[in-house]
């Protein structure tokens, strides 16, 4: 699984560098119009990198005076530490394609990226490319600096064999509402078909919500965010209810209160989790699989529900000279015809709307990335808020004390957050 630094390095490496603006920017109005050879970083993701090898040549091979130099994003902490230190250098490259939505509002405070929409057909081609989910993208003041790229929308990933071995149907499981969910994972344990129901990670890192609670906050909600207009939403009888539903799993001794060093999925102490296409690859040959949309109270249709996104995306960071060259390799990056080779090379879910329709056959040949790719077209960002990862973080250490070990009502740690989230959003 994809996982970033944990929260209080993070906090730590993107403070450190707040307010210092990219020395590399110059004059913007120029540099918007150059033109000529740019560096890009890719992720460290073999497929990527190996998407992102012929997306260059094929570029180059066209564009032998604005060529494109790549290279895997340099090793450090996290990814987010190693950019926020180029933006202080002023040593970004122009484009980065793993661009964490969280980071973004960091980022833009620290003056290292380029507002996409200061090209006069970029806020046209992002809302095109990407369809109706496009405005999650955009931050306070209604720009993009980020393009949304692709996305991991994550749902339940089931056991067939320990689902039959615990004597529930693994073709058509009840898992739609929390009250068939909570009678499986019940039947799971007491059945002894699988040590743990669901495993999902007990620790305090501000992104583990993003893997927990967050998805199912989404799909109860109908698809509203933690934040909306800067003001906590997760303290909402919705937002209870999706704390309770963990707090019983974790009371009764359905998913686990310690961490596990491994992937509980695939070694069979797990009959359930929750993640993104990607899985499909790594448990192929490990787990007999299904996949459903995550639960809600009342069980709302498949076809209807809401996740999270789980998205990386690419922005262009302001050290970058030939900013034109940098827009037109956008452009050409996410274009349908590269989209679809960034599908067929990691099978993750471009942002582009009406995902299935766009590459039928890609869908047919590999149907079991079809219900991943209408899932993608609902699907919750994080906020794009001032101090979003503090604001992750405090929510998280809620959660934690609250839901998983039970220290504090769900009421009163929720709403306690959600004042110091407010706190934090308005500063």
């Amino acid at each position: 699984m994809r996982r970033t630094l944990p929260a209080a390095l993070l906090t730590v490496a993107l403070a450190a560098t707040a307010g210092c603006g990219g020395s590399g920017g110059g004059d913007a109005g120029k540099a918007n119009a150059a033109r000529g050879p740019i560096t890009v970083w890719l992720s460290n993701n073999a497929e990527e990198v190996a998407w992102g090898k012929a997306m260059v040549q094929a570029w180059n091979a066209q564009h032998a005076d604005q060529t494109i130099t790549a290279q895997e994003i340099p090793a450090g902490t996290s990814s987010e530490e190693v950019i926020g230190a180029a933006i202080t250098a002023g040593n970004a490259p122009c484009l980065i394609f793993n661009t964490a939505p969280a980071a973004v509002p960091q980022f833009q405070k620290q003056g290292g990226l380029v507002a996409l929409d200061s090209f006069a057909d970029a806020t046209d081609y992002i809302t095109a490319r990407t369809g109706a989910t496009a405005g999650q993208y955009t931050s306070p003041d209604g720009k993009f600096y980020q393009l949304p790229w692709k996305s991991n929308p994550v749902m339940i990933f089931y056991n067939k064999k320990v689902f039959a071995k615990a004597g529930l149907d693994p073709e058509k499981p009840q898992l739609a509402t929390y009250d068939q969910f909570l009678a499986a994972a019940r039947k799971i344990k007491s059945s002894g078909a699988a040590p743990a129901a669901i495993y999902p990670a007990p620790t305090s890192e501000f992104f583990q919500s993003w893997f927990d609670f967050y998805p199912l906050f989404a799909a109860e909600t109908g698809g509203r965010q933690l934040l909306d207009g800067g003001k906590p939403q997760f303290a909402s009888p919705e937002g209870q209810r999706v704390a309770e539903f963990w707090k019983t799993l974790y009371a009764e001794g359905l998913a686990p209160k310690e961490k596990y060093n491994g992937d509980s999925f695939a070694d069979g102490k797990a009959a359930m989790a929750i993640v993104g296409p990607w899985a499909i690859s790594v448990y192929r040959d490990k787990v007999s699989w299904g996949a459903v949309p995550v639960p809600t109270s009342t069980g709302v249709p498949a076809d209807q529900v809401r996740t999270f996104s789980d998205a990386k995306n690419v922005a262009m960071y302001s050290a970058c000279q030939n900013r034109a060259t940098a827009w037109d390799v956008l452009k050409f990056a996410t274009s349908k015809e590269q989209d679809g080779a960034l599908l067929t090379a990691t099978g993750q879910m471009p942002l582009r709307a009406d995902l299935p329709a766009a590459y039928p056959d890609y869908f047919a040949k590999n149907p079991a990335y079809q219900g991943f790719a209408q899932q993608a077209a609902r699907t919750v960002e994080v906020p794009n808020v001032p101090n979003s990862v503090a604001i992750w973080q405090a929510f998280r250490d809620a959660y934690t004390e609250s839901v998983i070990f039970g220290k504090k009502p769900v009421p009163d740690a929720l709403s306690a957050a959600a004042e110091k989230a407010e706190q934090l959003a308005a500063s």
